[in-house]
């Protein structure tokens, strides 16, 4: 069976065995659940932003901008019946503050446009969650290096989102993807227990309410626009 990769571990057995072949991540809301407290009121008008193929439980309307296949999603999209709009979160095609509740999850990373998607998250909803990879998610699993995928690192700073893009040297390839594997395998394993145990510290988890802030940088370091009245 050429596809199981082994690693040796102070176990009982002396081995741990993970699979390239294998891949199973734990759900978004799973992991969210042990870090937030989601509290939306019965009756709310929830959005879910790039609903993909695994929506917001609690999101009775759905938007995504790739219907069909994309480097940008794993799996196929999932609309479970619900209204769906094919749509970007720089341009939402709804009304302002119509939505009690916006969740957005592994979008930001990818927008060409941070200030337009974070204008219009927070024009078309009340309150929400902002779910981002953080940068050392993005250089041990190796995403860095993928061209057209991540643009962006960010970082969360109490109620501010630090925007910084991502530089030449940055998208390194590190020439490992085994890491990926172990956190993402089937079988338990040392580090996905690490990985599952701390989600915190390679996904920013941010519950905002009415506005929150951002600063956007470029590669070379230029703050290029933010819509907090404080000067750095």
């Amino acid at each position: 069976m050429s596809f199981i990769k082994t690693i040796f571990s102070k176990n009982p057995l002396g081995i741990i065995f993970y699979s390239r072949k294998f891949i199973s991540g734990e759900n978004k809301i799973d992991y969210q659940k042990r870090f937030i407290k989601f509290e939306i009121p019965n009756g709310s008008k929830v959005l879910d932003v790039g609903s993909g193929g695994e929506p917001f439980p609690y999101a009775n309307f759905l938007i995504d901008r790739f219907p069909g296949k994309t480097q940008h999603r794993y799996n196929k999209l999932k609309t479970m019946n619900l209204p769906f709009s094919n749509g970007s979160v720089e341009d939402l095609p709804y009304k302002s503050k119509v939505f009690d509740f916006v969740y957005c999850a592994h979008v930001l990373e990818h927008v060409e446009d941070p200030v337009k998607a974070c204008e219009e998250i927070m024009r078309v909803g009340k309150k929400g969650y902002i779910e981002v990879p953080t940068k050392t998610s993005d250089i041990i699993f190796n995403f860095a290096r993928l061209k057209h995928f991540h643009k962006w690192h960010i970082s969360k700073v109490g109620n501010t989102l630090v925007f910084i893009e991502y530089s030449g040297e940055e998208r390194r390839d590190t020439g490992d993807q085994e890491l990926f594997y172990m956190a993402h395998s089937k079988f338990s394993n040392p580090i996905r227990k690490l990985y599952r145990a701390n989600k915190d510290l390679f996904t920013n988890m941010f519950l905002w309410d009415d506005l929150f802030y951002y600063y956007v940088f470029d590669k070379n370091g230029n703050l290029t626009s933010t819509n907090s009245k404080t000067n750095l």
